[in-house]
């Protein structure tokens, strides 16, 4: 393919070879030369794209890999002295150089030569470029080879003779072509320059040349395009000066400092960053080599206050410095002198490059004792200016600055972040002066890192102190700077410790700095903290810390380390230091209201009263000194009571006596709020009452407290000196808190005792704000503090009466709940801030009515005021608005969740059917509460039951999707409905039935679910309840219906129950008065569909009809039993196991109401509205006593267990009609499945009784059904059968005409079961079966008598027969002309056989009968039935051998042969003409015969007759035409000539004028 001239095909096979050569280990050595051969060849022809070239170069470099020798020997035959190359052959020798460095030394010698004497012939730039290309790779090649010779395979080479001659080429180029060549060219001799200088350095007689050539590379610094290769070049100059240790000139040295320093510090454009990397390496080789110059060049650098030099130099520093050059360590004073010089700089960049340097110096241990201090300072200051220029910015600040700033913040804190306190030098630069920025405010931010490094430094000083003899502790000496107190220190870290609750780092220092600082604040606290501070930190230990715990235990530290020191004059600078802090911190700041705290605890651990009184005076007089005057005045005054309650009221009461003309609630808005309002010592008094000692506060409350609070508040009130209700919300605020935490120190007393004898006053006044609250809006926090000032006031003596709580609690529900939601509520915000206050203000609203409502429940001893309470959430849990069932849940689950004490006989039943199924309501909120309700009622109850686990599903309610939440309420129902008490199972179902109605659809479901669960867990112990429990079930199923999905559950629900209770069940239902209306149908088939009871409702109902026919008698019960039972089986239910019984009960039914009619009254005690396209029921038990047959057939049919019957649907209606009721008993006999002969006998067994059974229909029945399976064989193999036929026999003589045709049918069909039976007994069998042939009244008895002897006489030889046979005969010819088809198909059926049992007796008897027979046959052969006629030709042929008449075979023979039938007239003609010449005397017989078909009432046999006269006299002879009655046939003939019939007529005149010929002929008159 190479040899192809296609260049792209080479393109792409060259491209495909690269990677394949290079990675094959191994290739053969003639494809190595063939393809060396071909990519030298393609290299060089210069008709082939460049590209192709290219690759096919690429290919031979690769091929060198396998082959070096041959693919060099293939270049350098190419490359000749003076003769100007391919420059790809060039390119080639150079990438060989490059790769393969080994090998190409030895040719280098040889290719320089050769190279030399090329250069002079190069006249175009591009192959100037490719030979400035190959001086690059080929200096590269020989400097690796001059720096590391020894690894090299063979002995050395002499390199001087290779780099003189890189020498000659480098001296060439740059003398001839570097100063008149193009950018280009240029660019390529830049390349060259680097490595070409590099490896001539190592020659001492060419260094200085060498060298002499680097201004010209620094002189190309012009085009950024090519500064990178300068530096490039540069650097590698650089690494080769200090690998062979050359001195630079000093001159030189300076330039290059320059010009790279111009490289980092590029102005106006931005330096390339290749460029500044590569820039900065050089830089850091100077480091290295002369660090002196350089440090002292920065140094002059940096006082040229340029932005961008000094940031750049800050960099290299910074860079240098991380490169830990060993050298640069030595200048460490320089550099931080170097360092000073920017520290007044205020640009940011500047700035934050120096904070970066110092970091760097920091970690690298760059910074000494002496001068590392204004560092570190500086990193603070920094931080200070930063926030400063924030907050309150000297000039309005750009975004960029803002950005500036906000970056210097950060990278001081990453700078404190990263600062190893312990590092070389470091603790002596820092300690103590680190300690002065603790207390001042500008260097908050600072704290989180400032304590670390002070905590590492103690703790490292006393790891020293332990392990020395002597103490080496840090000793405080204020030095140049002035160092905080104790007292600040202690004051300012307390109350950073707050912050430790909240999981702060800053906090979490500030106590661990504490717990470290005893001997610092106090040695007497040594001891002290040493013991508390190990339960102190063991607080926080826990993910959720609270903060009233942590503020509680730090205060308690404070109260009792004042106490240990014991100081007076200490406290009181304590308290002095607390109150200059006071500007330290926000007014909403945690910290702020700790202060507020710890300065009031500090106050009443203070011994001296008159310091604590005129402090308490100072705060009264000037509160805004303290920032919230409101809060910090009662923050101080309340802690400050819990020593100093005496004084405190004290100071209170002068002070309201000497402000009382001035104070009044407006004065705040028009002096600035300078001083205190009423309000705010309304607000005094309570926290006073809360903090003071609780055995002297009870004393004073009333007169000292409660009565000022009162007397203020409605000193405020007063409109022109009238009282009226404030709207003013800070003073209702003010008012309810006052008295809230009155109520708290009360009930925190424990004084049983103690009766508050403002109780009604203060609840009337909380009730009275709530109700004022508007219903629409829920702007203001007056409903949730006054519901929590109602919750405290409840508790305290007296009592509220039940109907108190009732109204307070209905009262405060009313006021909350209807609230519109709380989205809406939120739209009244006008501002994202107001919207969460009004969702704040909602939150603390709901959880204050749920306490509210826990307390004054479970305060009660009272199980039924409990319920009575509870109850008035009722109707809000209903609810149809989800965000009203929302906040009822939420109040319900705080009320029946977290460790309640219920009276012992509180009901959680009703409770728990209402709350469980909103387990999956609309909303996850809903949902959740509703779960832990029922859990909460479970463990109200003492039971407790799988919390963990409840728990972990009720987190899965949050989800979306019904079909998860249906599921885990089903699996909560399952695990606690078992521990439902028995006795409150009804509640609980008269609840959720009352849910089905009315609840939402995925509440209705899973109130179903709950229901279904429960009913399968405690179904079993609800025999006593279990009518009261039906009986509320039906009482909802009218309402129920009308919802699809709650009616199926209720279905379900009493489906259960039978499960545990199927007779009861039963017989409950069994009372619904007949016709079965559609509630009590649905019920029967719901039962039945339950797969788990079904068969015991079966067999209950099976066992309750057998009890109702005992008698076999049916009454309405036994008719309802039977109705039940339809619905049942028509569900599928089935019916294997109770067939035979259910079967045999079922058809014992029908017979005993056969016929029956049962008046209205006995039928239905009521009237029932029909529904439409329903129609009125007739009172008609057979029928659905039919139709319950009828379905438990199908049902067997579908089981396998019977037949469809030959009657089909019409069985049905034969069976329940009096008339047919046999025959449709014969047709279901016969669907009777033979394979399932087991069954049947089964069957067999029960229905046996029904042969003696004293009701007649009964005995019918049973008759009838024995009689089919009297000719199953298999029956009478495995039954008792005998027994049968003896009862059989007995009934063929019963007055009881169907009784007796049904006993005939089964004695014949014995024929078919039990062959050897009807020979043994065939006397009596014959003698019942012939005596009913003489029953002429009812032709059904006589027919089955025939058809019986038929199947009789089969059995049995003429013998047998013998004496009976006459009968038998003369019997049969007197049905040949009955009306009935069946009954004359039979008897020549039967004459048929009896010719075959004539034997010799009997023989010429019967040849006489065949004689008054023959006629009947003739004329039959056209009865209207074919069936008759088909008969009727094969009894003549049987008979015709008796009377010799064999001629006439073939007349009859041609009759059967055809497929239809001969015209008559012919037939007759043929036969007549063959019995006249073979025997005129039986023609004469057919003929004296004859006239008694001509009045037949069928019109066939009428015209056949006179057809037959018509044969018969045109064959008489003369002798019997003398004998014949003219007249008389002529009178019949003339008298058929009007026969309504054609045919008849036709026949009649033709037999006339065949009789007129005839006696022409023979000359006889007529």
């Amino acid at each position: 393919m190479l040899n192809m001239e296609d260049n792209i095909s080479k393109e792409d096979i060259y491209g495909h070879l690269t990677s394949v050569i290079q990675n094959s280990d191994i290739l053969d050595d003639a494809i190595v030369q063939r393809l060396i051969y071909y990519a030298s060849k393609d290299m060089r022809d210069n008709n082939i794209l460049r590209e192709t070239r290219m690759l096919a170069g690429e290919v031979l470099v690769s091929l060198a890999a396998h082959d070096f020798n041959s693919v060099m020997y293939e270049v350098q035959s190419n490359f000749r002295i003076l003769e100007l190359p391919d420059e790809f052959i060039v390119l080639a020798l150079a990438e060989l150089a490059t790769s393969y460095v080994s090998q190409s030394i030895p040719f280098m010698m040889m290719t320089l030569l050769t190279m030399q004497t090329m250069l002079r012939l190069a006249d175009e730039e591009r192959m100037k470029g490719v030979f400035c290309l190959a001086l690059e790779k080929f200096s590269k090649a020989i400097y690796k080879y001059v720096n590391h010779w020894r690894d090299f395979p063979y002995p050395r080479l002499d390199a001087n003779r290779l780099s003189d001659k890189i020498f000659m080429l480098f001296r060439y180029i740059m003398e001839k072509w570097a100063p008149i060549t193009s950018s280009v060219q240029t660019l390529a001799i830049i390349k060259a320059h680097g490595p070409t200088v590099s490896l001539l350095l190592h020659r001492e007689d060419l260094c200085e040349y060498a060298l002499d050539q680097v201004p010209w590379l620094l002189n190309q610094y012009k085009d950024k395009e090519i500064d990178f290769h300068i530096t490039q070049s540069l650097k590698q100059i650089l690494t080769a000066v200090v690998l062979y240790d050359t001195a630079l000139p000093k001159d030189l040295r300076k330039t290059i400092f320059i010009n790279l320093l111009n490289q980092v510090c590029r102005l106006p454009e931005p330096p390339v960053k290749e460029n500044e990397l590569e820039a900065s390496s050089c830089f850091l080789i100077l480091a290295h080599s002369n660090p002196a110059d350089l440090v002292e060049f920065f140094d002059e650098q940096m006082r040229s206050n340029n932005e961008t030099t000094r940031m750049g130099i800050l960099t290299l520093l910074r860079s240098a410095i991380n490169a830990e050059e060993p050298k640069l360590r030595d200048h460490i004073t320089s550099i931080e002198r170097t360092v000073k010089v920017v520290m007044s700089d205020l640009n940011i960049k500047v700035r934050n490059s120096t904070l970066l340097l110092i970091q760097t110096m920091c970690e690298k241990c760059y910074i000494e004792a002496r001068e590392g201090w204004p560092l570190i300072d500086y990193i603070f200051s920094q931080f200070a200016m930063s926030n400063k220029n924030l907050e309150k910015p000297m000039k309005p600040n750009s975004l960029k600055d803002e950005k500036g700033e906000k970056s210097v913040r950060e990278i001081s804190l990453e700078v404190l972040k990263t600062l190893d306190p312990l590092v070389i030098g470091m603790p002596q630069v820092l300690w103590p002066r680190i300690l002065t920025f603790v207390v001042p405010a500008e260097y908050t931010g600072t704290l989180d890192y400032l304590f670390n490094i002070i905590r590492s430094l103690i703790m490292a000083e006393e790891r020293k102190k332990n392990d020395a003899k002597e103490s080496t502790a840090l000793v405080i000496s204020t030095g140049a700077v002035k160092l905080p107190s104790p007292q600040q220190l202690l004051a300012r870290l307390l109350v950073i410790s707050i912050l430790a609750s909240l999981g702060k780092l800053r906090g979490a220092g500030a106590i661990g700095l504490l717990k470290i600082l005893p001997e610092i604040i106090h040695p007497k606290l040594v001891d002290l903290w040493k013991t508390r501070f190990p339960e102190l930190l063991q607080s926080l230990e826990g993910k959720n810390t609270s903060i009233i715990l942590w503020e509680t235990m730090l205060l308690q530290l404070l109260k009792e380390s004042l106490w240990k020191i014991g100081d007076v004059a200490w406290t009181i600078q304590l308290s002095q230091d607390f109150n200059e802090q006071m500007d330290s911190y926000s007014n909403i700041s945690l910290e702020k209201k700790f202060l507020w705290k710890a300065l009031g605890t500090t106050l009443a651990s203070c011994q001296d009263k008159n310091f604590v009184s005129s402090q308490i005076k100072e705060f009264l007089i000037a509160p805004n000194q303290l920032g919230d005057q409101r809060q910090g005045i009662t923050s101080i005054l309340g802690y400050c009571a819990e020593s100093h309650l005496d004084t405190v009221l004290k100071v209170l009461k002068t002070f309201q006596d000497r402000e009382k003309f001035f104070m009044n609630r407006c004065k705040g808005l028009f002096s600035g709020k300078k001083s205190l309002t009423k309000t705010d010592v309304m607000v005094i008094y309570g926290a006073v009452a809360l903090h003071a000692p609780k055995v002297q506060l009870l004393t004073r409350l009333d007169q000292d407290i409660v009565s000022q609070v009162l007397f203020l508040y409605g000193q405020c009130s007063q409109v022109l000196g009238m009282s009226v209700m404030s709207k003013d919300m800070d003073l209702q605020m003010s008012f309810t808190r006052s008295i809230t935490e009155i109520g708290i120190a009360v009930l925190d007393a424990e004084d049983q005792g103690f009766k508050f004898s403002y109780k009604e006053v203060l609840l009337g006044y909380m009730l009275d704000f709530i109700r004022d609250e508007p219903l629409d809006s829920l702007a203001s926090p007056v409903r949730w503090k006054a519901l929590i000032a109602i919750r405290y006031l409840s508790k305290l003596n007296p009592q509220l009466s039940l109907n108190d709580h009732l109204n307070i609690l209905e009262e405060n529900i009313r006021r909350l709940l209807p609230l519109p939601p709380l989205e809406k509520l939120k739209d009244e915000g006008e501002t994202d801030k107001d919207k969460e206050h009004i969702n704040f203000l909602y939150e603390r609203s709901m959880d204050a009515l749920g306490r509210l409502l826990r307390t004054m429940m479970w305060d009660n001893v009272k199980a039924e005021d409990c319920q009575e309470m509870f109850n008035l959430l009722r109707m809000w849990l209903v609810s149809q608005k989800d965000w009203e069932r929302e906040r009822a849940f939420q109040i319900t689950a705080k009320v029946l969740t977290n460790d309640i004490e219920a009276p012992e006989n509180f009901k959680i039943g009703s409770l728990l059917g209402l709350l469980a199924p909103h387990s999956c309501d609309t909303l996850p909120t809903i949902r959740q509460a509703a779960a832990s309700s029922t859990i909460g009622l479970f463990c109200i109850k003492g039971t407790h039951p799988e919390v963990e686990r409840l728990q972990d599903l009720q987190e899965g309610l949050q989800c979306d999707d019904v079909q998860v939440q249906i599921k885990i309420s089903s699996k909560i129902a399952k695990i606690v409905s078992k521990l439902i008490p028995t006795e409150e199972i009804l509640m609980f179902l008269e609840e959720t039935l009352d849910g089905l109605e009315s609840l939402n659809p995925t509440c209705t479901h899973a109130c179903g679910i709950w229901m279904i669960t429960v009913l399968k867990e405690q179904g079993a112990a609800l025999e006593e309840q279990l009518l009261e429990i039906l009986s509320m079930i039906y009482h909802h199923m009218p309402v129920l219906r009308q919802k699809e999905e709650s009616f199926q559950f209720m279905l379900e629900a009493i489906s259960q129950i039978a499960s545990f209770h199927m007779d009861a069940v039963v017989a409950n239902l069994l009372q619904k008065p007949l016709p079965f209306d559609r509630d009590t149908k649905t019920l029967w088939k719901a039962l039945a569909e339950n797969t788990a009871s079904s068969g015991k409702l079966l067999r209950a109902l099976t066992d309750k009809l057998e009890n109702e026919l005992e008698d076999d008698l049916a009454g309405v019960e036994a008719i309802a039993v039977a109705c039940a039972m339809y619905e049942v089986v028509s569900t599928g239910t089935p019916v294997t196991n109770l067939y035979p019984e259910v079967f045999t009960l079922l058809l014992k039914l029908v017979s005993c109401t056969l016929g029956q009619k049962m008046s209205t009254a006995t039928w239905s005690r009521r009237r029932r509205v029909l529904q439409q396209g329903e129609q009125q029921q007739t009172a008609d038990p057979c029928r659905l006593s039919t139709a319950t047959l009828k379905c438990v057939q199908a049902q067997a049919m579908k089981e396998g267990l019977a037949k469809e019957s030959d009657e089909g649907d019409n069985l049905w209606a034969l069976l329940s009609s009096p008339s047919t009721h046999h025959v449709g008993v014969c047709a279901l006999a016969r669907s009777m499945a033979v394979w399932q002969y087991g069954l049947t006998l089964d069957i067999m067994e029960q229905l046996f009784s029904s042969l003696t059974s004293s009701s007649e229909n009964y005995r019918i029945t049973g008759t009838a059904f024995f009689s089919e399976l009297m000719k199953e064989p298999i029956l009478w193999k495995h039954g008792n059968l005998r027994e049968v036929l003896i009862l059989m026999d007995q009934s063929a003589w019963d007055s009881n005409a169907t009784l007796r045709q049904m006993a005939i049918r089964g004695l014949g069909n014995t024929a078919s079961g039990a062959p050897h039976k009807v020979k043994k007994h065939k006397q009596i069998i014959l003698e019942s079966i012939i005596r009913g042939l003489y029953h002429l009244a009812r032709t059904e008895v006589v027919c089955e008598s025939l058809k019986a002897l038929k199947k009789i006489l089969e059995l049995l030889t003429d013998r047998d027969v013998s004496f009976y046979f006459k009968e038998i005969v003369l019997q049969t010819r007197t049905f040949f002309e009955d009306e009935q088809d069946d009954v004359r198909l039979t008897a020549i059926f039967l004459f048929e056989n009896l010719a075959s049992l004539t034997g010799r007796r009997w023989k010429i008897f019967f040849a006489e009968e065949i004689k008054k027979s023959m006629i009947s046959f003739l004329l039959h052969l056209w009865d209207p039935n074919p069936k008759i006629g088909a008969a009727c030709c094969d009894v003549l042929i049987i008979c015709i051998p008796f009377l010799g008449l064999q001629e006439l075979y073939g007349v009859l023979d041609h009759l059967l042969d055809g497929q239809d039938l001969p015209r008559a007239r012919d037939f007759y003609r043929q036969f007549c003409v063959k019995l006249a010449r073979k025997n005129q005397e039986i023609l004469w017989i057919l003929h004296t015969h004859s006239f008694t078909f001509f009045s037949s009432n069928w019109e066939m046999i009428r015209s056949a007759a006179v057809k037959l006269t018509d044969a018969i006299v045109l064959n008489l002879t003369n002798r019997y035409m003398q004998l014949l009655d003219k007249e008389q046939l002529t009178t019949r003939l003339q008298a058929l000539r009007q026969d309504p019939c054609i045919s008849v007529q036709r026949a009649a005149e033709a037999a006339l004028q065949t009789l007129l010929r005839k006696c022409k002929e023979t000359s006889i008159l007529l």
